[in-house]
């Protein structure tokens, strides 16, 4: 089964920066599927952040646009969502996806 595994999460000042990293293991999926990453707040629902398919396109929800920067690395079978210019309402644990599987999540707290 596919596992998926975030990290890089943590607390950062307003206007700072975070790496995430996702890594993928248990599947050779990966290189030709697109991944994404979502993020949730309490008491709120689950939304898109941000997509990059198996060669390298990207989109971006609107709220992180110009801020945040996905990519992928096949043959390390890895993730990043760079996050810079970071805003309190960026606060929320963020999830990696691919093919329906998800991973455990990690903390971004942007807070003074």
């Amino acid at each position: 089964q596919v596992r998926l595994v975030e990290s890089g999460g943590g607390l950062v000042q307003p206007g700072g920066s975070l790496g995430l990293s996702c890594a993928a293991s248990g599947s050779s999926i990966f290189t030709i599927r697109t991944m994404g990453w979502f993020r949730q707040a309490p008491g709120k629902q689950r939304e898109y952040v941000a997509t990059i398919t198996s060669t390298g396109s990207t989109n971006y929800a609107d709220s992180v646009k110009g801020r945040f920067t996905i990519s992928r690395d096949n043959a390390e079978n890895t993730m990043y969502l760079q996050m810079d210019n970071l805003k309190p309402e960026d606060t929320a644990v963020y999830y990696c996806h691919l093919s329906g599987f998800w991973g455990q999540g990690t903390q971004v707290t942007v807070s003074s």
